[in-house]
């Protein structure tokens, strides 16, 4: 499948992603991922590995869009729950000390 990854053209295979990725053993992941095989490795780390590129070049969302097509499960960042009720500071400040403020 022909894929564009900043702004190069990469003619890339589930089987070539696999080959290319074996052996490689996957960084931390603490945002977007890819799940090669058994292994989840981060967006950056794949698009550096089988474009030989700077990470800077390209953004994990090229390397997300290019793998899904190529039939990869592919993780992004976790959705964060926004606070019900947002605290006063002077409640903030009394519940990092551990005491209660009545409001």
């Amino acid at each position: 499948m022909r894929c564009v990854i900043a702004r190069f053209p990469f003619d890339l295979t589930k089987s070539g992603v696999l080959e290319t990725m074996k052996g490689v053993k996957p960084e931390e992941v603490t945002g977007e991922s890819v799940i090669i095989g058994r292994r989840t490795y981060p967006a950056k780390q794949v698009g550096q590995v089988i474009t030989r590129q700077d990470r800077r070049d390209f953004s994990a969302g090229e390397v997300l869009r290019a793998m899904t097509q190529l039939g990869f499960t592919c993780r992004g960042l976790p959705r964060v729950a926004m606070p019900v009720r947002a605290l006063s500071p002077l409640q903030q400040a009394s519940a990092m000390l551990g005491t209660s403020v009545a409001v």
